[in-house]
């Protein structure tokens, strides 16, 4: 099945005191490495922003919000929306670590299992923004939970088949283990380009 990636640069970075997306890593801005890594597994790949003139020379589809100031939510509503093919892998623009090793296994198990979300949990709860979803079925749950009023991420899990990913399963997809970490901070920016490098 087809996969459209997004990438999503929407956030307010306010304890790096920059935009963490255009930040170079490694000499280049971090969602270019985001994007490098993901580029091999895209069918499609869209970029979501609200500052859409800050990320024109990237050469890739640019969305706006869909239903501002509805948060990550909305957020997550304007991912799955924009996407033009069946499964939408979601990731956050700050995990230079982004795995396609890790999508590539969750689209094999969701297309066996007929899941619509293929997500890992860890002691910080849902990762959500590394994570895969079916857009048909996740499309009309998100929509309803936004008309319903519901702020959290995963408020509409209830009422698609969710796949959590088991630690066995999660070494396999990445063995790293370093998928899921994001920074935030100039030193948690530091710490990652030391590690990229070894």
């Amino acid at each position: 099945m087809l996969l459209t990636v997004v990438i999503q640069a929407g956030g307010q970075s306010s304890r790096m005191g920059e935009d963490k997306a255009l930040k170079p890593f490694l000499g280049r801005p971090l969602i270019q490495r985001v994007i490098d890594r993901l580029t091999p597994i895209a069918d499609e790949l869209i970029v979501t922003t609200n500052r859409p003139a800050e990320y024109t020379f990237l050469n890739v589809r640019l969305v706006s919000d869909l239903k501002p100031g509805r948060g990550a939510l909305g957020g997550l509503y304007t991912a799955i929306a924009s996407a033009t093919h069946p499964l939408v892998a979601v990731v956050a623009c700050d995990m230079p670590f982004a795995s396609w090793l890790f999508f590539e296994g969750a689209r094999r198990l969701m297309v066996e299992e007929e899941a619509d979300v293929m997500i890992s949990k860890t002691g910080a709860g849902y990762e959500p923004l590394h994570a895969l979803y079916r857009r048909e079925t996740c499309l009309p749950a998100i929509e309803s939970a936004i008309d319903a009023d519901q702020w959290k991420v995963v408020s509409w899990f209830p009422h698609v088949k969710v796949r959590i990913l088991t630690t066995e399963e999660l070494k396999h997809f990445d063995p790293s283990g370093l998928a899921f970490s994001n920074i935030n901070t100039p030193e948690e920016f530091s710490e990652a380009e030391m590690r990229a490098n070894e």
